[in-house]
């Protein structure tokens, strides 16, 4: 599917988290712990959404996807993260590595995209009410996940291509736990590795600012309508919507913009590579508690499904 460049480097190894010796373990489980917490926490939202119909609407339904993206995106990094932890073996095969980096930015711009959808989706639902069943069809909501995914597909696959069709001629240390960009530019040779990091770099800044920016144009057409609803009971009712979606959306784009638009340091390896935890592993743990906590409808069918079903077997 990718076409890559045969390269001197067959291999690659892994640095991660080996300049923290003494706080491996605790890395492992206190990573562990959090991996396990997001799993579960997505699947119980999932289950939640399939087993109650009054959340088969069309905000759930993109819910339900971004749950499906999250999983696979921690799927494509975390395991191997934790391998390593308890290894002293910290190698990654050429394919294996661009495996990784594939699935990672599918995955991660998936995520991106359907959140760009959700805020399109509480833009209809708050400014046009009336037209909501008509914008908001199930097949008009399929077609927008589907796209989600494709974009995805698409920036894995343009990303994956571009980085590991250049040669790379050794050393082959990654300093990081995981095939990220900008240290595999680092091993990277050739003339056109320049013109390369600044494509790559152009490609995923504007995908991720379009997203971003199509999501801050969706709340301010929200909050302009919110303001102008006279009861302050309708405007909290219409407000508290959308808390979770922007929650996720603030705690997404800032542990992305403070890693991926931060002055690079000279010795920053340690520090990159703990950043690089809040993006794989921090903002997904987060996102399942948001959505829980802050979505009230979400809350109450999660009590409705799972507690009473415990209280009636423990009776």
């Amino acid at each position: 599917m990718l076409e890559i460049n045969s390269s001197v480097v067959s291999e690659f190894i892994l640095i991660g988290f080996s300049t923290f010796p003494h706080l491996q373990v605790m890395f492992f489980l206190l990573f562990l712990l959090m991996y396990l917490f997001t799993l579960l926490g997505n699947l119980l939202i999932m289950l939640t959404i399939w087993n109650e119909r009054s959340l088969h609407t069309p905000m759930y339904l993109f819910l339900c996807a971004l749950s499906i993206s999250e999983i696979f995106y921690t799927f494509a990094i975390i395991p191997r993260m934790l391998v390593d932890l308890l290894s002293s073996h910290h190698t990654i095969t050429f394919i294996a590595c661009a495996s990784q980096m594939f699935f990672s930015f599918t995955f991660g711009f998936t995520h991106s995209f359907l959140l760009t959808v959700m805020g399109y989706d509480r833009y209809v639902a708050i400014c046009h009410p009336l037209r909501y069943n008509v914008l908001m069809s199930p097949q008009g909501c399929a077609c927008l996940v589907t796209w989600s995914w494709v974009g995805g597909f698409i920036m894995g696959i343009v990303v994956t291509t571009a980085i590991f069709n250049l040669n790379f001629c050794g050393p082959n240390e990654i300093h990081h736990f995981a095939c990220h960009v900008p240290p595999l530019l680092k091993l990277a040779c050739g003339d056109n590795v320049p013109a390369v990091a600044k494509g790559v770099g152009m490609v995923c800044i504007t995908a991720l600012l379009g997203c971003f920016l199509l999501i801050l144009l969706s709340y301010a057409f929200i909050v302009a309508t919110i303001l102008k609803i006279p009861s302050a009971e309708g405007r909290h009712k219409a407000f508290s919507t959308c808390a979770s979606h922007l929650t996720v959306v603030i705690v997404h784009y800032g542990f992305a913009s403070v890693i991926y638009l931060k002055p690079k340091g000279p010795q920053s390896l340690e520090g990159d590579t703990l950043m690089g935890i809040t993006y794989t592993v921090l903002t997904p743990f987060l996102s399942p508690i948001i959505f829980s906590l802050r979505n009230k409808e979400l809350k109450n069918a999660m009590n409705k499904t799972f507690l009473s079903k415990f209280n009636t077997e423990k009776l």
